[in-house]
């Protein structure tokens, strides 16, 4: 039973290591724009039984209850948290937050469509909006060289100023992507995440229609992860190691006890 006690124990080693990743990652990405902090979900492994509920006790009694002895702890899962970020103010006019549900998509040199909430555009030198990575963004839109004052609305809607033009020249419409099951996304990195078969296909519609958010120009979505909240869980974690291992020692100890007086 002792060595049982200490596989037990190191299993909550293992998983409490994992969640410092965690949380150290969600830390590390404090200032990542549109960043999604992520959450360890624990759940208990199979459990010993001893005695089953139920048991008979005697010709007229059973157990009201079982005899079961569980063998550890395991993180099975890493959920992202997609609540809204706060939009900072950062006056460049191709920096655009998302207000509310939505992702922009973005086109890989591979072909692959990836979607993000980093808003922090820019142009290349075909007048194609971009990230900063300068991959495209999807539907593609080219701003022309020559526009002095570029302008988006909340649903989307892009135009520019030209000169000698006393009229807006609309040059395209961004539109965004959703998910019935946002969790289901694959992160893989550059805050970028694929359609898995977990979150179903995207679905696709313009700012500010249908329950979609709306575009605020000038502004970028900040990182939801909340410092504090993070240091908290981070002590929390701490502590449940060192029980963990002190169990570990307890365990040794009461074992070289055994072995040396009996």
């Amino acid at each position: 039973m002792g060595i049982n006690a200490m596989h037990v124990a190191k299993t909550g080693l293992n998983a409490q290591q994992v969640r410092m990743q965690i949380i150290s990652n969600n830390l590390a990405n404090v200032n990542t724009n549109g960043f999604k902090r992520d959450r360890a979900n624990f759940e208990s492994l199979l459990y010993q039984i001893i005695r089953s509920s139920g048991a008979q006790t005697s010709v007229d009694t059973e157990l009201t209850s079982g005899f079961s002895v569980g063998t550890g702890v395991n993180i099975v899962s890493a959920n992202k948290m997609h609540s809204q970020g706060s939009i900072i103010s950062t006056d460049n006019s191709l920096d655009l937050a998302i207000d509310g549900t939505g992702m922009f998509q973005v086109l890989l040199p591979s072909g692959e469509l990836v979607y993000t909430r980093n808003g922090a555009f820019s142009r290349n030198d075909e007048g194609l909006l971009t990230t900063s990575s300068g991959f495209i963004i999807q539907p593609e839109i080219a701003v022309p060289a020559e526009a002095t004052k570029i302008n988006v609305s909340a649903d989307g809607i892009i135009s520019v100023q030209i000169p000698e033009q006393v009229e807006a020249q609309e040059v395209g419409q961004l539109q965004l992507a959703n998910f019935q099951n946002l969790t289901g996304l694959q992160p893989i990195g550059e805050n970028f995440y694929v359609e898995s078969i977990a979150s179903g296909p995207p679905i696709l519609e313009n700012p500010f229609v249908a329950g979609f958010g709306k575009i605020v120009q000038g502004s970028l979505e900040a990182s939801n992860v909340n410092v504090v909240q993070e240091l908290v869980d981070m002590i929390e974690t701490q502590r449940a190691y060192e029980v963990n291992s002190k169990a570990i020692t307890s365990v040794d100890e009461m074992l070289r006890f055994v072995s040396n007086n009996l």
